[in-house]
């Protein structure tokens, strides 16, 4: 199972590139399964339905958010008749929308999507550790799904890790986001789990997280909000994670960065561009 991931998508440019570019990417690497984190597609803040649907329509099977999945209102009515987008999972109980789903591939492989965020300076949230050996335990790895694959959203880096080795050999991925910052250490861990401890972001790398520099350098400088956060409207490099999931055990058997485009040194999975 060949399998892709997307970082933060950041805004019109960085949700435009997605748009025009994963139907090309699912062709060019034969991609069994996309998932795309949307959690700042909406102006940098949140997504909505319209964004949501532009994404599947471009061919992810699954979306998940983060922090910011409400940051649009409508998001909690939304959700609920939207399967394919994904909350955090440890919200607490009765919080609108769901944050795992089992999903089929076109070849009838089940697949395991569990989306989680962290504690570690973050918003005061049920422990993700918990949360995501429940799923798992539940929907154990050859048994009910063919693959299962974990977007953990959070700030430390220490915390991802950590979430990495804590399900090593019991998952085909886990990948971070949040920090839309691409670390270099896609791997596969020694018992089997895909891991990098941050995907990245789709969006401008000439800018501060996404968006503009001049009003995050003010607030830092400052420490006085002097307007809004604008995303950048410059050169977007996508930004993601690339798997190869063997069929028959569910764990990974290579790994590699995906950057295309923008201000970055290029990386893609040449296990897939050369076969």
């Amino acid at each position: 199972m060949r399998v892709l991931f997307l970082g933060d998508v950041v805004g019109r440019a960085g949700r435009q590139a997605v748009i025009d570019q994963l139907p090309g990417l699912r062709e060019r690497y034969e991609l069994d399964f996309v998932i795309v984190n949307g959690d700042n597609a909406a102006g940098g803040f949140g997504i909505t339905e319209e964004i949501l649907n532009s994404f599947l329509d471009a061919g992810a099977d699954v979306v998940t958010g983060g922090d910011h999945i409400w940051d649009q209102r409508d998001a909690l009515v939304f959700i609920e008749r939207q399967p394919n987008l994904l909350r955090p999972v440890n919200f607490p109980a009765g919080v609108p929308g769901r944050g795992v789903g089992l999903y089929q591939t076109q070849k009838g492989q089940s697949v395991l999507v569990v989306h989680a965020v962290g504690r570690v300076f973050m918003p005061e949230m049920d422990c993700p550790f918990a949360a995501v050996d429940r799923e798992i335990s539940q929907s154990p790895l050859g048994e009910v799904a063919d693959a299962i694959l974990i977007d953990f959203h959070a700030e430390a880096t220490s915390e991802k890790q950590a979430m990495g080795h804590f399900v090593d050999g019991r998952a085909s991925l886990v990948v971070g986001t949040h920090t839309h910052a691409p670390t270099s250490d896609a791997r596969v861990l020694p018992n089997g789990t895909a891991f990098q401890t941050d995907a990245g972001m789709c969006g401008c790398y000439d800018s501060v997280i996404g968006m503009e520099a001049g009003e995050p350098i003010e607030r830092f400088v400052s420490r006085v909000p002097r307007g809004r956060f604008q995303p950048s409207m410059g050169d977007v490099t996508l930004a993601g994670f690339c798997v190869e999931i063997d069929d028959k055990t569910g764990l990974a058997v290579e790994a590699k960065e995906l950057r295309l485009g923008g201000h970055l040194s290029r990386s893609e999975p040449l296990f897939w561009v050369s076969s």
